[in-house]
């Protein structure tokens, strides 16, 4: 086999585990074609066909299911070793792949991430951001960011700061043309930004005051998935967004917003960094989580 063995190794297991050449190329950082020409390469070399390929889905021949089930302890035991070697290194490097959703990764990239990379800049980071809740370790992740009570009981968890607030919010020019909502069914009389989960439903705002739950199907002009672009439509004066705080803090600090409903938005989870225990953790690794806990104790301080 070329020099390249290992690489076409790990290939054949992401494609397996995503049955999908675009997902497995996206995490191995290759391009869809450099990727079907290295499959292309080993099925060559070993003489048989390892997946079965049409233009809608990719599936395992009885030759590669048998591949993977041989290959894939072995391939671990082998990344396992190379962990240990790379563990035992006294500066950090490598790459950290993290898993999070947006909102909580923006609150930790300037003080927690960039923090990192400046002070290890032989530190790759990999964070992607998405709304969809992941086995972090199934789809190769070292570290998960979510809130609280949605990290697994089987993961270790490092609180990253007080628990966090929601924020309902639009430009005091609204206000005073529209009015400012008292209670939360005051909101059906005014043109909210809705907002669409990842498996694609609409939310219905959740509120809460002294034990009592309310939620509310909003109506308005615009349904978005992202904070980012709520908040760009709400500065432009289109209505009520719903935020966590902590995305707005500037904007209402320095008069741009002005929050409402404060004592219908009790606090929610903190954030917490998450992973699974490993016997070998890299410096990178080590270095990243020990910033991670003193982060949030500062946090919990400050809060």
């Amino acid at each position: 086999m070329s020099r390249q063995g290992l690489v076409e190794l790990e290939a054949v297991l992401a494609i397996a585990a995503r049955s999908s050449f675009r997902a497995a190329a996206l995490e191995l950082g290759l391009s869809t074609t450099a990727l079907s020409n290295l499959i292309g390469k080993l099925e060559r070399q070993l003489g048989v066909r390892l997946f079965n390929r049409t233009t809608r889905s990719v599936s395992l021949t009885d030759a590669g299911r048998t591949f993977v089930q041989q290959v894939a302890p072995a391939l671990r035991d082998i990344q396992e070793a190379i962990a240990t070697v790379k563990s035992q290194q006294d500066t950090p490097s490598g790459t950290l792949r993290i898993n999070a959703f947006a909102s909580g990764a923006r609150e930790i990239m300037a003080p927690l991430v960039l923090a990192f990379l400046r002070r290890y800049p032989q530190v790759h980071i990999d964070l992607v951001t998405e709304g969809r809740i992941v086995d972090i370790v199934a789809e190769g992740f070292d570290l998960g960011l979510r809130s609280a009570n949605l990290v697994p009981s089987d993961m270790i968890a490092v609180p990253l700061g007080p628990p966090r607030s929601l924020a309902v919010a639009a430009t005091p020019g609204y206000f005073d043309a529209h009015g400012r909502p008292r209670v939360p069914p005051d909101l059906l009389g005014h043109k909210c930004l809705r907002i669409r989960l990842p498996n694609g439903a609409p939310y219905r705002w959740h509120f809460e005051k002294d034990g009592n739950p309310v939620q509310i199907d909003v109506e308005g002009p615009i349904t978005l998935d992202e904070g980012t672009l709520a908040r760009i439509a709400v500065l432009e004066g289109i209505g009520i967004g719903l935020f966590m705080e902590a995305d707005i803090r500037d904007d209402v600090t320095k008069g741009r917003l002005e929050r409402v409903l404060q004592d219908w938005t009790p606090p929610t989870a903190p954030l917490s960094l998450y992973y699974p225990g490993r016997k070998n953790p890299s410096a990178a690794f080590r270095a990243f989580v020990q910033m991670a806990r003193d982060f949030g104790k500062a946090a919990m301080r400050d809060g």
